[in-house]
């Protein structure tokens, strides 16, 4: 029999997330499985040269990791101060104001739940396709669609542990085989030159430069997740910044590493072409050539299967701890604030996202839609593009919350580095919707063009108006804004007696 006093047992499962479960390996499986790399190598990369004729594609993986890394400066700086399942939507809550806050969140559920779902859509048709390859048996998509949701959401509601273990497992033999491609493929360099011609900075001259950037930036989406399970982890202080700057200095080199690889097998002046013809077969094919054998191609493909599935829990993960967090604030519905007895997960926010998945599952079955370009590209394209606004508002957040409660920042963590970023960061933003007709493969003149990336603002000013409504008529949940484990002591559940040091903040945050 618990002899906790009543409302005690019920808010800790009601509003708290199992803590000191998560070290750095385990978060990295998180950041990483979510970039998905084989998808990247075999989609990014081949689409940048199919679409730019721009050699430089490593070279661009380069030149963004700069700029994301310059944003880790200041992103991590709050990170330490600032533990919160919904990390951007609490930076920006803290550092832009609760309004702006509210606004980056909505805009976050949508992002990263879009890029969620969007792996059903490439998941089903190239198991399809395989299944019929090696058996004859012709499967449609959505059913084994079906049994990867089924996996996902059972997956979700579970110990964290448990998610992190299963990453793992799919993220080294994903990362061992991409590794083995790059070896091959250096093994027989094109016409016996190990040509470094797509590193160097004539590399990227052109037109489509822009473009160029926009597509090596969807590669690292992803790296910016620590943040998100820093309640999670075991001493976030170290934690989360530690598997941040791993995470991406790890994206980085496999990136450029295998897309350098690839072009030294196939010769730089062949790169447009050869992408064009064998899309995202492009890495299968070349080994296949140069071994004579079928044996790494099925293996390759089979794990661009299981790289989908894990990049599917990953962005689960985070999208249900985004929910979770505005549940708990009381932003969105409070039982999405509530995790589970045993597994201390978040549940219900799991079961949203589980919900939302297979409602557009059944719709694209029914109204028989393209799942791979309707869903998977335009749910990755259009997804990564608002992640990476959210990114670029951080980088600005982070500038106004560091400038406003110094500590022992220096000026290149509190000032230089976060507004270099903040520069890069719009221009990289620029760049994509300048080109977003070419990303998503419609006419300039289409309104999809401005319609989809639009769909952000619309979702920001909604968000911005239902905080001034909360500010209006509940404010003890809008002073719960962005303050994560301190908001239950201002929306209103029945928590322990707080610290006197997290009631001081808590209240020092309310404006």
């Amino acid at each position: 029999m618990s002899l906790s006093p009543p409302g005690i047992r019920s808010s800790v499962v009601a509003t708290a997330l199992a803590s000191d479960r998560l070290g750095v390996r385990h978060i990295i499986f998180f950041v990483i499985t979510a970039a998905a790399p084989l998808t990247v190598v075999a989609g990014v990369v081949s689409t940048g040269w199919a679409v730019t004729g721009i050699e430089g594609i490593p070279l661009a993986f380069l030149m963004v990791a700069v700029v994301l890394a310059l944003f880790c400066v200041g992103y991590v700086a709050v990170a330490r101060r600032v533990r919160n399942s919904g990390a951007f939507y609490s930076y920006i809550a803290r550092g832009l104001g609760k309004p702006l806050g509210v606004g980056a969140s909505f805009v976050g559920v949508v992002a990263y739940g879009m890029m969620q779902i969007g792996t059903y859509g490439a998941l089903g048709p190239a198991t399809a396709a395989l299944v019929q390859e090696k058996t004859g048996v012709s499967l449609p998509w959505w059913a084994i669609a079906l049994v990867a949701w089924v996996f996902v959401a059972v997956m979700g509601v579970n110990r964290v542990e448990l998610n992190g273990r299963v990453l793992a497992v799919a993220l080294i033999a994903e990362v061992v085989l991409v590794v083995v491609y790059d070896l091959v493929d250096l093994a027989h360099p094109f016409h016996g030159h190990l040509s470094v011609a797509t590193l160097s900075p004539h590399s990227l001259a052109g037109g489509g430069l822009g473009v160029a950037l926009a597509i090596a930036v969807t590669g690292f989406i992803g790296f910016e997740a620590a943040a998100v399970f820093s309640e999670e982890s075991r001493d976030s202080d170290r934690t989360v910044p530690v598997a941040t700057y791993l995470s991406l200095a790890f994206m980085v080199v496999l990136y450029m590493g295998s897309a350098w690889a690839m072009s030294v097998a196939i010769g730089p002046a062949n790169l447009h072409h050869a992408a064009q013809q064998q899309g995202t077969n492009l890495p299968f094919t070349i080994v296949a050539q140069h071994l004579g054998s079928n044996l790494l191609v099925d293996l390759g493909q089979v794990l661009f299967i299981s790289s989908l599935l894990a990049a599917a829990l990953s962005y689960h993960s985070t999208t249900a701890r985004y929910l979770f967090a505005l549940g708990r604030e009381r932003v969105l519905p409070g039982v999405l604030g509530r995790t589970g007895v045993h597994s201390m997960a978040p549940v219900y926010a799991s079961l949203t996202q589980s919900a939302a998945g297979l409602l557009v599952i059944a719709a694209y079955a029914v109204t028989g839609a393209d799942p791979l370009v309707k869903l998977f590209f335009w749910g990755g394209t259009v997804g990564g593009f608002g992640v990476l606004l959210l990114i670029t508002g951080t980088s600005i957040a982070i500038i106004g919350f560091l400038h406003r409660h110094p500590q022992s920042e220096t000026i290149w963590q509190r000032g230089i580095a976060p507004v270099l970023a903040s520069a890069g960061l719009i221009v990289v933003v620029y760049l994509i919707l300048d080109n977003f007709s070419g990303l998503l493969g419609v006419a300039p003149t289409s309104p999809l063009r401005w319609a989809l990336p639009g769909m952000f603002g619309l979702l920001a000013v909604a968000g911005l108006v239902w905080a001034l409504i909360l500010r209006s008529t509940r404010r003890q949940v809008y002073a719960a804004i962005g303050l994560g484990a301190l908001a239950s002591d201002l929306s209103g559940y029945a928590t322990p007696v707080p610290t006197a040091s997290a009631t001081t903040a808590a209240r020092s945050s309310t404006r």
